[in-house]
């Protein structure tokens, strides 16, 4: 699948894969940041922004989205990084091509999924996919008239944030969403999914980051990330939750840039 893509910058080549609900647009704070530095790509996953729609969504076809999309730019190695599900996509691509890769960061995501966070994640998503399928967004006016009517359904203002930027204006003005929202619902438990684990990947610098208050990564998690990573290193962001990139751009900007110094 070809993907969309905004590209910033100028320096060695580093891709950022948003996470689920989010677009290329999420990271543009932190790409103008490191703009100096690397020459940034920033896709949009499948059913997510700009980039095609598809009833497949798992982390095989994501990361051979990736893999289509460097092969498209000329890239022969890289530096990867990715947020949650941009995150997991991000560690499948480092599994199956891992001499493609200069380094690697991710961002509060863990390789694998015990059965009560897959519960908890799979509930959250459902909930928030089910507001925007079950909502009649052409009915609304404005963008505040969008907010209000998910309001209903997804009482936390941030996340309705978060989801209000997959609006977009039709030819006759009213509004419809970028995402495949039944796409995404239909293919919820593979998202949710942990990653099978093969033995240890070595030879480039990894990161994990982690929110502070964030609840994505856990101890338990810790050592399955070693496991597969032995040279690791785990950071937690400060003052940050899950949308670490949102709450503290300078920590996860300064973490990016650290893989130049590996």
């Amino acid at each position: 699948m070809r993907l969309f893509y905004r590209k910033v910058g100028e320096g060695p080549p580093l891709i950022i894969l948003h996470g689920l609900f989010g677009s290329s647009d999420n990271w543009m704070t932190i790409a103008r940041i490191i703009s100096k530095s690397f020459t940034v790509y920033l896709p949009d996953q499948r059913n997510h922004g700009r980039s095609p729609h598809d009833q497949v969504h798992d982390y095989d076809s994501m990361s051979d989205d990736l893999y289509e999309l460097v092969k498209e730019l000329d890239l022969r190695k890289f530096f990867l990084a990715g947020h949650s599900m941009g995150g997991r996509t991000a560690l499948k691509f480092a599994i199956k091509w891992p001499e493609m890769l200069h380094g690697l960061m991710i961002a509060d995501i863990s390789p694998v999924s015990d059965e009560k966070s897959k519960f908890q994640a799979y509930n959250e998503h459902y909930r928030i996919l089910r507001a925007i399928i079950d909502t009649d967004i052409s009915k609304a006016a404005s963008r505040s008239d969008a907010d209000k009517m998910l309001s209903e359904r997804i009482p936390s203002e941030r996340i309705r944030r978060l989801i209000l930027k997959n609006l977009d204006r039709n030819e006759n003005n009213s509004f419809s969403w970028k995402l495949n929202a039944q796409s995404l619902l239909s293919n919820l438990d593979k998202i949710v999914e942990g990653l099978s684990v093969p033995a240890q990947i070595t030879g480039f610098p990894v990161i994990f980051l982690k929110g502070e208050t964030s609840e994505y990564i856990s101890k338990d998690d810790v050592t399955e990330i070693y496991r597969l990573f032995p040279a690791a290193e785990i950071r937690v962001v400060k003052n940050a939750g899950h949308w670490l990139h949102a709450d503290n751009p300078e920590a996860v900007s300064e973490a990016l840039l650290s893989m130049l110094d590996n």
